[in-house]
């Protein structure tokens, strides 16, 4: 029941990391703070189509 979604940097746009969820239970989208090598600093990276 887990699917494959994409993270996207908010500040480049750009998609820097794959990951899975589980949308039974979390039916927002997923939104955590990680490393963006393109940006050189931690940014907010949200779910994506």
């Amino acid at each position: 029941m887990r699917t494959i979604i994409q993270m996207a940097c908010q500040e480049c746009k750009r998609r820097n990391y794959t990951t899975t969820k589980n949308k039974q239970t979390t039916t927002d989208r997923l939104e955590l703070k990680k490393y963006c090598r393109f940006c050189r600093k931690h940014t907010v990276h949200k779910e994506t189509k």
